[in-house]
């Protein structure tokens, strides 16, 4: 009788998730997006979704341009002063960023960070080909100066064009993301989810393979190198070299 009544229960929920998966028309690309869809359209959900979203996407797009703005501002006499400098110009953008993305968001109910667009798909695609198109402009400018005649006035470091090449790259795959998503492609809503789900869980560990890796191999090896003069120092390879 038991087992009868879980074999029910079992065909029940098969069958509601086949009209789910029926009602979101999945194909190869949708079914990469049916668990989050699920999440984000439920009922009494969207906001705090949204809000998330807002506040993960300012987040990210803060550390982006903090660091952008700290190593463009690398002839600063103290750390200090740049620093500071730094955290007015990202505070300013991303304040402004927010702003007019929450007004869009909860003003105009344009779902920027939902895949539940109804007419409103054109207008949502349309803002952010544009916040793609600023941060792949301001990475193309940067690559621009350093093969012109002005590249002096870029920091000389190599992880700095290693990553604003990147960063240059995946804007450009983004943006094309977006403009396919924009004419009705389904191909560019699978493309731009994937650049999402890309940059939110790979873009931390890039920034320390680019700019931090290096500096605590360097302090391992120093350190190494101290612990080895001290142990030289006490005599303890003295019977190596009898």
């Amino acid at each position: 009788m038991s087992s009868s009544i879980v074999e029910e229960q079992e065909d029940q929920v098969n069958v509601k998730i086949s009209d789910v998966v029926r009602d979101l028309n999945c194909n190869g690309y949708d079914i990469f997006l049916v668990v989050s869809s699920t999440w984000q359209c439920s009922p009494g959900k969207e906001v705090a979704w949204n809000l998330l979203s807002l506040f993960t996407a300012s987040g990210m797009l803060c550390l982006e341009i903090s660091l952008m703005a700290f190593l463009l501002k690398d002839n600063y006499m103290n750390a200090m002063e740049a620093l500071s400098h730094t955290s007015i110009v990202s505070g300013i953008i991303v304040f402004v960023d927010t702003l007019l993305k929450a007004i869009y968001v909860f003003g105009f109910g344009v779902p920027l960070f939902s895949h539940n667009v109804g007419n409103t798909g054109t207008i949502k695609w349309s803002l952010w080909i544009v916040h793609k198109l600023l941060l792949a402009a301001a990475y193309g400018f940067i690559l621009f100066v350093h093969f012109s005649k002005w590249r002096e006035k870029l920091p000389p470091r190599p992880a700095f064009y290693n990553y604003v090449a990147v960063m240059f790259v995946f804007s450009a795959i983004t943006l094309f993301a977006c403009g396919l998503a924009g004419i009705g492609v389904g191909l560019g809503n699978w493309l731009y989810d994937l650049t999402v789900l890309c940059y939110h869980s790979l873009y931390l560990p890039f920034l320390y393979v680019t700019f931090l890796a290096d500096f605590f191999q360097e302090e391992d090896f120093l350190l190494d190198n101290a612990y080895y003069s001290e142990m030289k120092d006490a005599g303890f390879f003295d019977a190596d070299w009898e």
